[in-house]
């Protein structure tokens, strides 16, 4: 079998992690990530600067595979417009046209309106836009008049284990719950009352990746869920329960703001309990978790675009947090 080269972009987030852990066991590939900080097997580059960008990207002409999986927040909708497609621009144009056999682009539910307020659920990749701005939209276009083969996986919420994400819900769980105990307190949800009844669904990271690699002998978007759904009110107590807390009461609170202060509680805990993550390592997704847990309305996609066309992994949600808190124990993470 010919070996195939995959080039990670955004390779140390909690969705470029685990891809690049699939596509390394998966035994076929050679794989590069790329990645602002570096690290081990990683190449340190900044790709919103073009110079940087085909300085470290232009000499791996043995790239056949670009799964672009990075990210730059910012604090308004409109902002994030320019900067992540800069990036995208940058690290493709980097890359010479001839050798690139798919560009997989990582997007999600924005592409429907769902960080806007209620939309039509079931979503499905043949919705009508909407409004702009809307980057993971702009991307889409800049792929698709440059031609080629090119798909678009659009994911729900993701779980995964990586630290200092600023999108990492089942760590903001685990942080909140571990916080709670220590202070004697039950496990409250934090979120608007309406968020507490509506139906969501969740994307296991490993799952995702397994569907990222399979859609590279496809073309266009496709939803990617782990197929089941929930209500917080039903999963809560359940996730509670793993922590051995009780649950009380709903009561709506910012979470980045009554965690702001929580910094020298984490290095006591830190101490007592043998952890190994800093309070930056784990702090960084408090703004996320407001956002999801705002969610007074119903988010879910329409998966069976997928599933007709050949990929059929389901996970179980509820399974999923127990394995996530699981490993952030065994890493000394959380207590």
């Amino acid at each position: 079998m010919e070996r195939k080269t995959a080039l990670v972009a955004g390779a140390n987030g909690i969705i470029g992690k685990n891809l690049v852990e699939h596509l390394r066991a998966d035994g076929g590939w050679d794989v590069v990530g790329l990645s602002r900080r570096g690290g081990p097997g990683n190449v340190a580059v900044d790709l919103l600067d073009p110079a940087d960008t085909r300085a470290k990207v232009g000499p791996l002409t043995g790239t056949t595979h670009l799964f672009y999986a990075a990210y730059q927040d910012k604090p308004s909708w409109s902002e994030l417009v320019a900067p992540n497609l800069a990036m995208l621009t940058n690290v493709v144009e980097a890359l010479a046209p001839s050798q690139l056999e798919h560009v997989s682009l990582m997007q999600g539910y924005k592409v429907y309106g769902a960080h806007l307020g209620p939309f039509k659920t079931p979503a499905r990749e043949t919705d009508a836009g909407h409004m702009p701005p809307q980057f993971n939209v702009d991307q889409q276009t800049f792929l698709e008049r440059r031609g080629g083969a090119w798909s678009a996986i659009r994911p729900s919420v993701v779980g995964g284990t990586a630290l200092g994400n600023p999108m990492n819900l089942a760590l903001v769980i685990a942080v909140y719950a571990s916080i709670s105990k220590e202070l004697g307190l039950p496990l409250r949800f934090p979120g608007q009352p309406g968020a507490y009844d509506s139906l969501l669904e969740m994307t296991d990271a490993g799952l995702l990746a397994e569907a990222t690699v399979w859609a590279t002998g496809q073309r266009g978007a496709f939803n990617i869920a782990n197929g089941d759904l929930f209500r917080w009110n039903e999963l809560w107590p359940k996730l509670a329960a793993y922590f051995d807390l009780d649950v009380a009461p709903p009561l709506r609170m910012s979470l980045s703001d009554v965690m702001a202060d929580k910094g020298p509680l984490w290095t006591s805990m830190a101490a007592k309990h043998g952890l190994t993550a800093s309070y930056a390592d784990v702090s960084a997704s408090w703004a996320f978790g407001d956002f999801v847990f705002g969610w007074d309305y119903d988010v879910f996609a329409d998966t069976s675009k997928s599933r007709r066309a050949g990929f059929h992994t389901y996970v179980e949600t509820e399974q999923m947090f127990y394995r996530l808190f699981d490993e952030f124990r065994k890493a000394r993470v959380i207590p």
